[in-house]
């Protein structure tokens, strides 16, 4: 037997229910039926609730304000503001207006944080920020500092570059101001010389007007002890003198310059400094045959006895014959020997008290 039932009734459902079964299933039946009664009493109390809150009244919104402004209190137009908490899906974002000024409208009541950014200017973010409903909060803003860009420049100078500076350096060390002082380095770290640093370096030397007031000086004192064997007066003055000159310049075009670029030596004394004072004194006095090369490392050095026994041969072309020979060979050469360690000793020792010398190279 088939029912058409138009709406879901229980007890429609039921009446009829019963009508067809026995006494016993009567009371299964009623049973069942007041399970559904609770059921629809249940259901009605929980819509009721659902509907109580549904109808409750929703907190009222808040606001939040500021201005963005710099150490001037100048307005900054168009910095970024955002509004960031723990129950927005994503963070509200807006540019302050021409006056500094923004302003966040129907914000929940929630902890908020604001953070503030612009362009040339550090960032700044505020503390938590509690808002209570329909409170109208003016954000004190601090005022913005220009942002610190710290930038590393390299730059990149050559070798050669500073070897160049070193010496225009050198040539201006004088004794007492006034004798020329410039094959001394007082910098242990000195760039290595390019073999026209070294020219130059020996020109400077070899063409100072002091160097001829010297040379002259010497020239006197030979004439003074009638040696070499030129005549007395002007003439054998001038042979003197002339004789001087080139021992000299011969010595240090040669030992100074031309063998230090072909043998990439470094004709320079380096003044130590430091030290007990017989390591100081074992380095001046051993500086005519020990040198520095130009990679640093220490060499023999046989541009300066080079020079030195170069010099010392040419001087026989033009000494007076009386003179000539290897005595006068052998003399220059270990005079100029001589000479150069005592010069050492005293640099490493008293000139390098009274030379004068660049300021901020010292």
């Amino acid at each position: 037997m088939v029912w058409h039932i138009r709406c879901f009734d229980p007890l429609v459902i039921g009446r009829i229910v019963v009508k067809k079964i026995s006494i016993v299933d009567r009371r299964a039946w009623l049973f069942f039926v007041l399970l559904l009664c609770l059921y629809e009493s249940r259901n009605s109390a929980a819509q009721e609730q659902v509907a109580l809150l549904l109808d409750a009244p929703r907190p009222e919104p808040g606001t939040i304000v500021g201005t963005v402004v710099d150490i001037n209190d100048d307005a900054i137009p168009g910095a970024t503001v955002v509004l960031q908490g723990p129950t927005l899906k994503s963070p509200r974002t807006l540019a302050s207006n021409d006056k500094g000024f923004f302003e966040f409208n129907d914000v929940e009541p929630e902890t908020y944080q604001v953070k503030i950014s612009a362009q040339g200017f550090g960032d700044w973010t505020s503390p938590d920020l509690a808002l209570k409903p329909g409170q109208y909060v003016i954000l004190t803003v601090p005022k913005l500092h220009v942002a610190t860009a710290f930038t590393a420049v390299t730059v990149g100078y050559s070798p050669e570059e500073i070897a160049t500076d070193q010496v225009k350096l050198e040539e201006k060390q004088r004794i007492l101001g006034i004798i020329p002082n410039f094959y001394v380095s007082y910098d242990q770290n000195a760039a290595p010389l390019t073999a026209k640093l070294k020219f130059r370096l020996a020109a400077k030397v070899a063409f100072d007007p002091i160097t001829f007031i010297g040379v002259g000086v010497a020239a006197g004192a030979e004439q003074a002890g009638d040696h070499p064997n030129y005549p007395q007066g002007w003439k054998g003055f001038g042979e003197r003198y002339g004789a001087a000159y080139t021992n000299g310049f011969t010595d240090i075009m040669i030992g100074g310059a031309i063998l230090p670029s072909l043998l990439h030596q470094d004709p320079r004394y380096f003044y130590q400094g430091t030290g007990t004072t017989k390591s100081r004194i074992l380095h001046a006095v051993s500086s005519p045959f020990v040198c520095r090369g130009d990679n640093g490392r220490s060499q023999p050095n046989y541009s300066t006895m080079g020079g030195d026994l170069a010099s010392a041969a040419i001087s026989n072309a033009y000494y007076p014959a009386s003179n000539r020979g290897l005595g006068l060979f052998l003399g220059n050469f270990l005079i100029g020997t001589g000479q150069r360690a005592a010069a050492n000793l005293a640099q490493e020792f008293i000139l390098n008290r009274v030379t004068h010398r660049a300021r901020h190279q010292q």
